[in-house]
């Protein structure tokens, strides 16, 4: 057996994270993936800490979506290295870049000039708004798009304002969604023996994520309100609650599920009062139930109630920090959290999502320091020994 992507070679001139994040999933699964960075490397290489892997250009969130890669340097303002890059593009099956829409064409290596040069290329673009629309040429970050698309305002508490989400997940849900178009297109190929234009627009992406809140709007008129720790289903007992020391986050869907859990917290007889009949009584009287739960909950810590439910059917889970959550048993027997041998030491990384039966995603090299592999590259790309060395003296790479 051999990974999905085996075979598959990836020009990547993407930076930060969407684009990062789209190209590892894609090395994860086998596809040879060759960063291309400026000479002075991508921003997020350094970061913001300065310890030592910061100091050595591999800062921890760099490092986590650039496993499997091989890195090259190139100044892509001078003509060598257009030239190199039009070399190439016959011998790959994907470019992937995340530029503003326009950039790449600017250059002379955009999709109009590439697909000339290898009609089977798969090219995608990563934008804020995508390569048509009003808003193209606009440049967006994360917190821009978690914000214009709507993210923000169902995000934490009335009483805070609108919320961004704990992580970059605007440049998360785009690069995922990157990955999943790219391989749609690499499939589509196999029939076809096309290859086309892959345009993702960060917003577009995000709502794709928001497709039952903009539904519903679309559907019913229904504003989707800041959700606090509430389930999408308003019912209440899908919500945060406090134990004796912590928290735990209940997700009672269904009837049995609720008479079993007011059973355990002791509150069988009010289960069935008509206040607390049914869903619609229970979301009309949602404060009052919280209130019963909580109360009786903080009676106990998360560890007794955890068991509790566990025995008793009762979807719930505890409210871990990072450095809990990662001493799960759960990653013990999975393959999500894997570790590689850098010449600095070992590191754990975090690889693909899911696990395939026959050879999935797992990392075989450890994230490169800049420009590692320009040599190896450019003499896979049949350049000699000679014009590496001109190339070198002209910082081209």
């Amino acid at each position: 057996m051999s990974k999905p992507f085996a075979g598959v070679k990836v020009l990547d001139f993407t930076r930060v994270l969407a684009g990062p994040y789209a190209s590892y999933q894609l090395a994860l699964l086998g596809a040879d993936v060759i960063k291309i960075e400026s000479r002075e490397g991508d921003d997020m290489r350094y970061g913001s800490r300065a310890n030592d892997w910061e100091k050595r250009g591999l800062a921890a969130p760099w490092v986590a979506v650039n496993g499997n890669k091989r890195s090259i340097t190139m100044d892509l303002k001078q003509p060598k290295a257009i030239e190199f890059v039009k070399r190439m593009a016959p011998k790959v099956d994907v470019v992937i870049e995340n530029f503003r829409p326009g950039v790449m064409d600017k250059l002379g290596i955009g999709y109009d000039t590439l697909k000339q040069l290898n009609p089977k290329l798969i090219y995608a673009a990563v934008s804020g708004f995508g390569q048509v629309g009003p808003d193209k040429a606009t440049a967006a970050f994360d917190g821009m798009i978690q914000a214009m698309s709507g993210l923000m305002s169902v995000t934490g508490f009335p009483s805070n304002g609108p919320t961004r989400v704990g992580f970059a997940g605007a440049d998360v849900m785009s690069g995922f969604t990157a990955a999943f178009g790219i391989a749609s297109a690499l499939y589509q190929r196999t029939h076809t023996g096309k290859g086309q234009l892959v345009d993702v627009s960060m917003i577009d992406a995000v709502t794709g994520f928001l497709a039952q809140q903009f539904t519903e709007h679309m559907m019913t008129g229904r504003v989707h309100e800041q959700a606090q720790n509430l389930s999408v289903t308003r019912k209440p007992t899908g919500n945060l609650f406090k134990t004796k020391d912590g928290w735990m986050v209940l997700a009672v869907m269904t009837d049995p599920q609720y008479h079993r859990l007011m059973k355990q917290l002791g509150h069988e007889a009010v289960a069935s009062e008509d206040r607390f009949k049914d869903w619609p009584t229970r979301i009309a009287n949602n404060t009052a139930l919280h209130e019963l739960i909580e109360g009786a909950m903080k009676q106990k810590s998360s560890a007794e109630w955890g068991e509790i439910f566990a025995k008793n059917d009762i979807p719930a889970g505890r409210v871990l920090t990072i450095p809990e959550a990662v001493k799960l048993d759960h990653y013990g027997r999975r393959t999500i959290m894997q570790s590689v041998e850098t010449e600095h030491g070992p590191i754990t990384v975090v690889g693909s999502g899911f696990r395939l039966e026959h050879d999935g995603g797992s990392i075989e090299r450890p994230p490169a320091t800049l420009g590692q592999h320009t040599d190896e590259v450019l003499h896979e790309a049949g350049y000699s020994a000679a014009e590496i060395a001109e190339m070198r003296a002209a910082k081209v790479v």
